[in-house]
């Protein structure tokens, strides 16, 4: 058994996690990137290869434990390194680009101030959904790989199952290609989802009635000390944003303000820096009609989710009942998931 199994099962013991053998193969496959590609001398290991493995791609179910496996294997690599939501990365990238307009080369200096700083990356829950995004990727990943960054996935999606069916997704084959090139793809295939397990999801009231507001109203007037809400307005890079409801980072906000306007990942992770705790009213029900609303809030969770925000939700439907639209089913998966964890009464406040 080799260090890092034993620092692992240690871990997990301390934290209480379950571990299966599933868990333990990742591990064991973590353990030999690290042995092959990080303690061994770049130029030595490079001169010596024909293709360079500079990323691990793990893939698997909602819950299954990738990310508390990518985070223990991160935690413990002597690197100057930084874990990033990919929505905060493509908003520094976009806005280093708006600062340098005149210069042609942008991707490659971009690359190169991250490599000034840091030497890994680590993009937990990736996904592509964003046009724009998807058709610069493969350009700024091979400069990435090309200035020798270590980088690190964790997804609900197969690498060649990105983006699958998105607008011009032929743009963003090189961008598969050059990922499925560098990093090594490791499968975690586990039938349960530990998230479900974490205890009753006592903030997740529905249906929508008298009933459940009188309760969240009592909840808020608990962890406030029953003091009164204030009127806040955030500014996000010359927009404003009104919060008619807010005391001491405790928000309630209902759904239309965050997600029936034209806001997106950006001005999410801008209101979660001034949250600790958000009541969130008036969940609906999401089909096809509300697909667009149905994003911006699988953007929101997987913000708050980053940020370790705790929510209270008022829903229209029980959180077991949520349908989707049929273009995020997948995605929204991840999202119930992440939702039984943030509302349960086990999710630290």
């Amino acid at each position: 058994m080799n260090n890092l199994n034993n620092l692992f099962l240690d871990y997990c013991k301390t934290e209480s996690f379950e571990v299966n053998q599933a868990q333990i193969d990742v591990i064991n496959q973590l353990s030999q990137f690290k042995n092959n590609y990080i303690n061994t001398s770049l130029l030595k290991f490079f001169s010596k290869q024909k293709e360079k493995k500079l990323g691990i791609y793990l893939h698997g179910d909602v819950g299954v434990g990738k990310t508390m496996l990518l985070n223990f294997f991160f935690d413990n690599l002597d690197k100057k390194k930084q874990r990033l939501h990919f929505n905060e990365f493509m908003i520094k990238f976009h806005d280093f680009k708006f600062n340098n307009p005149k210069k042609n080369d942008v991707i490659e200096l971009f690359v190169k101030e991250i490599k000034k700083k840091i030497d890994l990356i680590y993009f937990d829950e990736f996904q592509v959904t964003n046009i724009a995004d998807a058709m610069i990727l493969g350009r700024l990943f091979k400069e990435i790989f090309n200035q020798n960054i270590i980088v690190f996935f964790s997804s609900n999606i197969r690498i060649e199952n990105l983006y699958k069916d998105g607008l011009q997704r032929d743009q963003f084959i090189p961008f598969l290609k050059i990922i499925k090139k560098c990093c090594i793809e490791i499968n975690l295939s586990i039938d349960n989802d530990y998230r479900l397990d974490k205890g009753k999801t006592e903030r997740f009231l529905s249906p929508l009635n008298s009933t459940n507001n009188f309760i969240s109203n009592k909840f808020f007037r608990e962890i406030s000390k029953n003091k009164k809400f204030q009127e806040r307005n955030l500014d996000i890079k010359g927009r404003n944003f009104f919060i008619k409801n807010f005391y001491e980072g405790i928000m309630k906000l209902d759904f239309k303000d965050l997600c029936d306007k034209n806001i997106g990942a950006e001005d999410y992770i801008e209101i979660a820096k001034n949250c600790s705790f958000l009541f969130l009213e008036n969940l609906p029900k999401f089909d096809e009609n509300n697909s667009n609303q149905q994003q911006r809030f699988i953007t929101l969770i997987d913000i708050l989710y980053e940020k370790k925000i705790p929510l209270l939700i008022t829903s229209e439907k029980k959180l077991k009942e949520m349908n989707s639209s049929l273009s995020l089913k997948d995605p929204f998966k991840r999202t119930i998931s992440r939702l039984y964890e943030l509302t349960s009464i086990n999710y630290q406040i």
